[in-house]
């Protein structure tokens, strides 16, 4: 088998699809976007694709060390997210050939359905309420927010009361049955998120989500250390080298790699399993399409140390049997491959240009940028 011929089709709202092409009539695909920077994946993965023409998509291990180590310059958001859409494919390919699911491949199923939790968001409490309700009633275990403003490094006790009220109008809609974890989203800096975390601990959520950015492990082990809330990171950190200095420093007891970013399939498993040994959970980051949502369903079928599977798409529009949440968890799929069906058709309406950028932040009083 050869593969002749990669593409990749941008769809809204800021995902892109990765079709590969081989001379046997598989198709396999993967999602291949880098948020903000989808244009700019495309070409790196033009230029992998020199490569790639002619070669048997089977050998996944090697072609991705190709990838990987072949230049002298390793890793990175851009060219981690274009080696994980191919690699991505290449697994699809290969279960597809062979008539099994990726799981079956990544040694077998260990659980038979897959936990997943939803966003909830609201402008105002009212909102935020609404949405708890509406999670409730599709029978969610679990459900996330974000910290709802900027941050500077250091804050108003008036700020943090704002916060602390955000977060316990969800615990107050949801009950104590349900989980409920915080993403700082790297909003904040150590200092400040050591003293919202004092203040979220009665809540009890499962975890905080990027208390500050992942860029200073240390930084993030401090955090840790002040807290009794588990700290969950990884959304911004590629490959098993990424990972190796936070599960080192036990700075995290969740981590939260993205397939479509982090090596693709068999790397987040590798991942996976170095986090086993020091008694972290796994729970996959996933703010993009379907596509990537099905690539960690396969991942996460594997894995003992799972947590639970972040969505935000179903794949609606995108395939013609989009996946059902059921009682707050996912069937495992049974179909080869990725499990998933292209609607080639629907799929039309949400293809653009791929020119999607990521919010703007800036604080109201001076007008400077604020991480988002």
């Amino acid at each position: 088998m050869k593969i002749t011929d990669i593409s990749i089709q941008h769809i809204r709202p800021r995902s892109a699809i990765l079709s590969m092409h081989t001379d046997e009539g598989i198709t396999g695909y993967g999602e291949c976007v880098l948020e903000g920077r989808g244009r700019t994946v495309e070409k790196a993965v033009q230029e992998l694709t020199d490569y790639l023409i002619g070669k048997d998509p089977r050998q996944i291990e090697h072609h991705w060390q190709a990838i990987y180590r072949g230049t002298f310059y390793h890793g990175g958001p851009v060219l981690c997210s274009a080696l994980s859409g191919v690699e991505q494919a290449m697994w699809d390919i290969l279960g597809k050939s062979l008539g099994v699911p990726v799981y079956t491949l990544l040694g077998g199923a260990v659980r038979s359905r897959i936990r997943m939790y939803r966003h909830v968001h609201g402008e105002t409490l009212d909102a935020l309420r609404s949405q708890c309700h509406e999670a409730i009633e599709q029978g969610y275990t679990m459900v996330k927010t974000a910290l709802p403003e900027p941050a500077r490094m250091i804050e108003t006790p008036d700020y943090i009361r704002r916060q602390v009220r955000f977060m316990e109008t969800i615990r107050e809609e949801i009950g104590w049955g349900i989980d409920f974890a915080i993403d700082f989203h790297g909003r904040v800096a150590p200092a400040l998120a050591i003293r919202l975390a004092k203040e979220f601990e009665p809540l009890q959520p499962v975890f905080i989500e990027e208390p500050c950015l992942s860029q200073n492990i240390d930084a993030m082990a401090t955090i840790a250390r002040s807290t009794s809330i588990p700290v969950a990171t990884g959304e911004r950190l590629y490959t098993k080298w990424g990972f190796r200095e936070l599960l080192e420093k036990q700075a995290a007891a969740v981590i939260q790699p993205d397939v479509c970013h982090c090596g693709g399939i068999s790397e987040a498993k590798k991942i996976a399993a170095m986090a086993e040994s020091y008694f972290v959970s796994f729970a996959p980051h996933n703010a993009l399409s379907g596509m990537n949502l099905a690539a960690s369903l396969q991942v996460v079928a594997t894995i003992p140390n799972f947590l639970a599977q972040e969505q935000v798409h179903l794949g609606e529009g995108l395939f013609k049997q989009p996946f059902q949440v059921r009682d707050g968890y996912i069937e495992l799929p049974t179909t080869p491959g990725l499990g998933v069906d292209i609607d080639e058709e629907a799929m039309k309406e949400l293809i653009y240009t791929g020119e999607h950028q990521n919010p703007l932040w800036l604080h109201e009083d001076d007008g400077s940028v604020a991480d988002w």
